[in-house]
């Protein structure tokens, strides 16, 4: 890093729906040298961004429905104060990954360069029954398909990702729903952006998926992803 570049700043991003039984177990599970974090209460019922704002983090609330919603409704938070080199990190608010993986998830972006890191479940270690047969169909498909179209090699579209400030504005993100994750990373390819995967670990998550846990969640996510890889080649 150049010496009179300005140490970059991390701030975190979880869009939460319904998950106050496990938010306040990720913000703690977050290491110290993360600047600031953010929690996107997305249309949640219960007590979600109250336990989140005890914890400490910076709560703002997105009554439209969709994880492509919330990460966008954090993004134009942080943009009133990021800088280029600043690092954002993305990650569930279920407690399925483990948040104190953040050193490592940044660490390719802090000493190589990288712009864009995702952590894969597929080459980390997982807790048996974690992922379900259709996430894990659905990703070597996805995956499959972006090689093809992109000749980008991933291995998941794991939701646990890192990315700086300058190359997130360059991505431009648009997907309110589904797509959010397949959107990042196809753009990134078709951008000649720096990217890389790192092994991280998955457990099972904390309460029932909103989207692999339901018959219409799975068909509705599937589509999305194809139909985002396809319309952005």
């Amino acid at each position: 890093m150049n010496q009179n570049q300005q140490k970059p700043l991390i701030y975190v991003i979880i869009p939460a729906f319904n998950e106050s039984k496990s938010i306040g177990k990720v913000i703690a599970d977050i290491p110290g040298m993360v600047t600031e974090i953010i929690v996107v209460d997305n249309a949640s019922t219960d007590n979600t961004g109250d336990f989140a704002k005890e914890k400490g983090a910076t709560v703002l609330r997105e009554n439209r429905k969709g994880y492509g919603y919330s990460c966008l409704k954090g993004m134009d938070y942080i943009s009133k104060k990021a800088k280029e080199n600043d690092i954002i990190v993305f990650l569930d608010g279920d407690y399925s990954d483990f948040p104190a993986e953040i050193k490592l998830l940044i660490s390719p972006i802090m000493s190589s360069g990288f712009d864009m890191v995702i952590g894969s479940r597929v080459l980390g270690e997982r807790q048996k029954g974690s992922m379900l047969f259709q996430q894990i169909a659905g990703n070597w498909l996805a995956t499959t398909l972006i090689k093809l179209f992109y000749n980008a090699h991933f291995t998941d579209l794991g939701p646990f990702r890192a990315i700086t400030w300058n190359a997130l504005q360059q991505i431009n993100m648009k997907d309110k729903t589904f797509g959010w994750t397949v959107e990042m990373q196809v753009k990134a390819a078709k951008l000649n952006l720096k990217f890389t995967e790192i092994p991280v670990s998955y457990r099972k998550r904390i309460g029932v998926s909103k989207v692999s846990g339901t018959i219409k969640g799975t068909i509705l996510a599937g589509y999305k992803i194809l139909l985002t890889i396809f319309k952005n080649i």
